[in-house]
């Protein structure tokens, strides 16, 4: 059998989300085939013979290195692969993704690149100067603020922190100050999906969601917040991520570039988890985008 759509996961709050891609296949005649590993090993040795096989591949495997098989048959086979693995590695480099938004004229956060601790561990004298007396240490590669630290402001705490992911390139980003409207912060998390942009408010200290509806994207003028988001898909070549936008008193800020893991808990099951519905619209879109591929 041939499915539209093949989608292997393992993580267990991946469920909720994993529901409403299987309601969308139903409404929109998709045929749909996920995987979990309990049913990983005849699954792979179902495609390798032959017997089964898929036209598009939503993978949630990452971090298990057993789902990798899946990923080597899509590639070899043409599937069509909703965030390809080599683009989404290549996006997720926040070093690589900074300078690509410069360029492209996005703002940003002032901020110094470093070199892996590996590559070089010494490091010439560095002026922190311009960051100001309080600055973010982020690892380039990771996600959900791993290895990120807030609030430093020496070059002692720089230079432990490269230390963490010795690997990976560090931004040193200035700290960044948003606005305040209606007693919250001008801090978004903003979700894109095939097209279709999906903006919070995201408290960056309780990281919880609250839709940004119509009304206050009007009345406080947050519709750019969906044209930087364009312009990142457009950027970064993604077909699903989140974003991270702040409003100063100056200007909007991408402040966290693309981030491809996003956490599909739904806010109905957990505090900070994405409102349940950005996450059934996404997987809505994520369904389309299977029957436009095909």
């Amino acid at each position: 059998m041939r499915y539209d759509l093949c989608l292997p996961w393992y993580w267990e709050y991946d469920e909720d989300f994993v529901h409403l891609v299987e309601d969308a296949c139903l409404q929109q005649a998709i045929s749909f085939w996920p995987i979990t590993p309990s049913t990983l090993l005849d699954a792979i040795t179902d495609l390798w013979t032959g017997n089964q096989s898929f036209r598009t591949l939503l993978f949630r495997g990452s971090g298990d290195k057993r789902f990798e098989p899946i990923q080597h048959w899509a590639r070899e086979n043409n599937a069509f692969r909703i965030n390809p693995e080599e683009i989404s590695k290549w996006s997720e480099d926040k070093a690589t993704m900074h300078l690509e938004l410069i360029h492209a004229g996005l703002q940003t956060p002032h901020t110094i690149i470093l070199p892996p601790f590996l590559e070089q561990p010494l490091l010439p004298p560095t002026d922190l100067s311009p960051l100001g007396w309080q600055y973010v240490i982020k690892p380039s590669n990771q996600g959900g603020g791993q290895g990120v630290i807030l609030g430093a402001s020496t070059m002692d705490q720089v230079l432990r922190a490269r230390m963490q992911f010795p690997e990976e390139k560090y931004l040193i980003q200035a700290t960044v100050i948003p606005r305040t409207i209606q007693g919250r912060p001008a801090w978004f998390r903003v979700i894109y999906a095939a097209g279709n942009v999906y903006p919070s408010w995201w408290h960056p200290l309780t990281r919880v969601y609250s839709m940004v509806s119509s009304l206050e994207e009007t009345k406080y003028n947050l519709e750019p917040l969906r044209e930087i988001t364009q312009r990142i898909a457009s950027i970064s070549k993604m077909d699903w991520f989140s974003t991270e936008i702040a409003l100063t008193h100056e200007n909007f800020l991408v402040v966290d570039y693309v981030n491809d893991d996003i956490d599909t808990r739904l806010q109905s099951h957990a505090v900070d988890g994405v409102p349940d519905e950005i996450m059934k619209a996404v997987a809505s879109d994520l369904v389309r985008l299977t029957q436009e591929a095909g």
